[in-house]
This record gives structure tokens, sequence and C-alpha cells, in this order.
């Protein structure tokens, strides 16, 4: 059976390990809150009145592609643009095709700068390989202007640092609704978290220090793992709503 993303593939350890994907969207969630077309975010309301459960549903058609057959995560692929379709006729408007790069991009760029955060640096080809991935994703969906590798995705990714993100009153908006639905203590560790893997063009946009309070942490956080007490610590992360979600993260979908 020919899956969408090879059983050996390193976006497949990625996207299997629930702290990797707790810093992904970190990550997306500092640079989603500066992208000019958030305001696509709100037009449904969903985004600012459940920042976290728009995170869970976005994570698991994320990971449905990437552990599913190739036919299955096809559909999943083209439910998602169905569902943009959706808002698109609601809104009387066309989300522009930069806006659906720019998330593809995102989940490049943070799916390779978180594992190499919490694991290890990936080589050029498994950087290459994760790109692969997340283009056919946008190919699928029939996304234009797309860059063919991942050396010309490097130089789209800059661009689109430079050019598509400004701060905005929906940027502070965006914190103030992760401060509420995470408290005070959960809510500054996601800001240091977001410090140790956002591009420095986000961070100079948020006001954000160079070097996460937490840095000096990392290393006994990957003890943690080992010992089998990092499902704790995240839990101690996230809400007692999320648990089981949380827990779900490091199981591949059925």
């Amino acid at each position: 059976m020919q899956f969408f993303v090879e059983k050996d593939s390193v976006v497949r350890e990625i996207w299997g390990k629930g702290d990797t994907i707790l810093f992904i969207f970190a990550g997306s969630a500092a640079e989603f809150a500066l992208n000019k077309a958030v305001d696509w975010l709100y037009f449904t309301g969903r985004l600012p009145a459940d920042p976290l459960g728009r995170l869970f549903s976005t994570v698991a058609y994320a990971r449905q592609i990437v552990f599913s057959p190739l036919e299955a995560a096809n559909k999943t692929i083209d439910k998602m643009a169905h569902i943009h379709a959706g808002v698109e006729a609601k809104r009387g408007a066309k989300i522009p095709d930069w806006a659906y790069r720019d998330v593809l991009f995102m989940l490049i760029d943070y799916s390779i700068r978180s594992y190499e955060v919490l694991e290890r640096e990936l080589t050029l080809s498994e950087k290459a390989e994760v790109f692969d991935v997340f283009y056919r994703v946008g190919y699928r969906m029939g996304l234009q202007g797309l860059p063919q590798t991942y050396e010309q995705w490097l130089i789209s990714r800059e661009e689109h640092l430079q050019q598509d993100l400004a701060s905005s009153h929906y940027t502070q908006d965006l914190f103030k609704q992760y401060q509420k639905h995470l408290g005070n203590i959960r809510y500054r560790l996601l800001l240091e978290a977001q410090i140790m893997v956002v591009p420095d063009r986000v961070k100079q946009l948020l006001g954000f220090r160079k070097i996460s309070l937490i840095s000096p942490l990392l290393q006994s956080y990957k003890v943690s793992r080992y010992l089998k007490l990092d499902w704790f610590l995240k839990s101690v992360i996230l809400p007692d709503a999320y648990k089981k979600q949380i827990k779900d993260l490091d199981q591949a979908p059925a």
C-alpha cells in the first residue's frame, strides 16, 4: 500500500511526537498573529473564540495526512480545500494564494526548527523531505506559485517573512486570546517556547528578546522523556480539558 509519507520518513518522526508538534504550533501561533491575511482566521470567529481547539483541529488534519495511505490523505486534503472554499463563499472573496503558501511555509519551517530544537540538526536531504511533503499538499490543493525545490523555498520563505508579516490590532487581540485561554503562567511558557523557534524577523515584529529563558531547561526536559516524565510536564503546560488530545499527539492516528 502506498502512503502519502513513507513509513521511514523523518516527517513521520517529527509529526509523531507530541512535544515537537506543540513547538510547531507555538511558532505558528506567533507568526499567524502577524500574517497580513489573519483577518480570514477571524472571519468565522473560531480562532479568537477557541485558539487551542483550533490548534488541535489543525493538528488532526496535518497528522491525518502524514500517517494515512495516499488515497485517504488526498481525501483529507480535498476536504480542507472544500472547507476553505466554503469560507470564501460566505465572505464573497477569495483567500489569496500567498496566504495559503504562507501556512504551508510555516508548517515546513516550524517542523524543521522544532525538531532541531528538541532532537538534532536535520540533514539537507531530510529538510528537503519535509519540504516535499507539504509541497505535495499545496499542489493537491491547486495552489499557484509554489517553489519547486527546498532551495527555492528558502528564498521564498525569506521573501514571505519580509513582505507578508506586520503587527496589527489582530496581533494584539490574538495574543490576548492566547493569554485568556491559557492563563498567565502557561501563557508565559508559550512566549518562551515561541522565542526558541521563531525566525528573527518574527521576534523583531513581536518585540521578543533573542534568547528564551527556558533554553537552559531544555536539556532537563530531554532527560525527562527518557524517564517517562514528559507526559506530566506536557499536562502542566496545557489546560486539563486538553489532556486526551495531548496524549494522542504521541500516537499515530488510526
